[in-house]
């Protein structure tokens, strides 16, 4: 099946962060170009937020289906990191998934992340910046643990990378 490239990125949204289903890889900044060859050939292009992320093979595989699923069967996904992948890179659709799945979106950032950002984030649960740090270590490398005061709920940050 012959596709282009706006037809091949809206298929893939409906793959989703196996960690957070709220949020399609499209708009998590992982998938960074669709290539479609004269042949053909199409190329998906992926950066993982993180170099040992365990869902890469799992990413991977579902864009592969989705693919195949959608009649292209002349298809590589490549994996690399020819593109940094930064938190700024996740578009205003992914931040508000981040936050309805209950995590707080990571700020935007200039060059150079101030640690300041990391405190009195707004709550995902009320909005409040009542909030403070308890660990910047939560259950993955890319989420820090933190406590609103106001409506007395922990919560998990996206950080920013």
């Amino acid at each position: 099946m012959k596709a282009d490239k706006k037809t091949i990125l809206a298929w893939l949204e409906q793959v989703k962060d196996p960690e957070i289903p709220t949020v399609s890889l499209i708009d998590l900044g992982v998938i960074t170009d669709v290539l479609i060859g004269e042949d053909g050939h199409v190329t998906v292009k992926m950066t993982p937020t993180f170099a040992g992320c365990p869902a890469m093979d799992y990413m991977r595989n579902e864009v592969e289906e989705v693919l195949r699923n959608k009649g292209v069967a002349d298809f590589t996904v490549e994996m690399n990191f020819d593109t940094q992948w930064s938190s700024n890179n996740i578009t205003k659709k992914g931040l508000q998934g981040l936050k309805k799945h209950g995590l707080a979106p990571p700020p935007r950032y200039q060059k150079v992340i101030d640690l300041d950002i990391l405190e009195h984030i707004e709550c995902p649960h009320c909005g409040s910046k009542q909030t403070v740090m308890k660990s910047p270590f939560g259950p993955t490398l890319c989420r820090s643990l933190h406590y609103c005061n106001h409506c007395r709920q922990a919560f998990e940050q996206f950080k920013p990378l």
